[in-house]
């Protein structure tokens, strides 16, 4: 009995020290709260409202030869965390949206979202970043009903 304790609990730290991520963890990685009137500001002053709509702020007349309309907000099945807007925004190509045409959002494989990372400050990421998340709203999830199999 006391083998199978030990050997248990031997399993157990050692998947914890399996799960830490090394240096590329983001435990501890945290940006200050940011202002949502200044990333309000901040969305239109670079034009990312060329591309993209919120429910707040219109959508540019597009170039024709941009094609461009992402919807940014509204119902989500998986909540927008904080680092995946920043991901989404220093690093477009990480995750491309599923919602609009391939041939809309992507060019060979890659976003068609400019990389802003020396366009912008990192205040006006973490603004744009504090704007655009309360625009997410999750949808609750609707299981299924198996009349007839399960009381």
């Amino acid at each position: 009995m006391a083998r199978y304790l030990k050997m248990s609990l031997f399993t157990f730290l050692l998947t914890l020290t399996a799960c830490s991520g090394g240096k590329q963890a983001p435990f501890g990685f945290s940006l200050p709260e940011g202002n949502a009137e200044s990333g309000r500001a901040t969305f239109v002053e670079l034009a990312c409202n060329a591309c993209h709509s919120t429910p707040d702020v219109e959508q540019l007349e597009a170039d024709p030869s941009q094609d461009i309309a992402v919807i940014l907000g509204g119902d989500v099945s998986r909540v927008k965390t904080y680092a995946d807007l920043v991901t989404s925004v220093i690093n477009p190509s990480h995750r491309i949206s599923n919602t609009n045409p391939p041939e809309m959002v992507m060019s060979e494989g890659i976003s068609r979202m400019p990389v802003y990372n020396s366009l912008m400050t990192v205040e006006q990421l973490i603004d744009v970043v504090t704007y655009l998340q309360p625009h997410y709203k999750l949808r609750v999830y609707e299981p299924t009903p198996y009349r007839g199999f399960y009381p």
